[in-house]
């Protein structure tokens, strides 16, 4: 399972930090990431982490605004967000995957979703 938690209301240019905990058989699973979706659009790849070489991947909207980390015990991963726009606005879920991808297809298990708004 993957617990996700974090997500709330804040203004532009403002930082929020998601967490995701992983448990049950997602607990062997090597990459731990985060998707995206915003109202209307599809969804979309925010982040990724392989949990053993702390090896990173980031969407290209996210990059040098966002940064994904894991905890030492690797159960546990966070997005650390900053300088939220109003485009980041979304239901952002936890995923996890045996490997490191952009796409959708790649990750096998999705847990539950937390609502991340930016108001203007």
């Amino acid at each position: 399972q993957l617990q996700a938690s974090g997500g709330g209301l804040v203004q532009t240019g403002d930082s929020l930090r998601l967490s995701c905990a992983s448990s049950g058989r997602t607990f062997s699973r090597n990459v731990m990431g985060w998707f995206r979706q915003a109202p209307g659009k599809d969804r979309e790849f925010v982040a990724a982490i392989e949990r053993r070489s702390g090896i990173t991947l980031y969407g290209e909207s996210v990059k040098g605004r966002f940064r994904i980390s894991r905890d030492n015990a690797m159960i546990a991963v966070y997005l650390q967000m900053n300088s939220l726009k109003v485009e980041d606005t979304a239901v952002y879920y936890c995923v996890a995957s045996r490997a490191l991808g952009f796409h959708e297809s790649t990750y096998d298990s999705w847990g539950q979703e937390t609502l991340v708004t930016v108001s203007s």
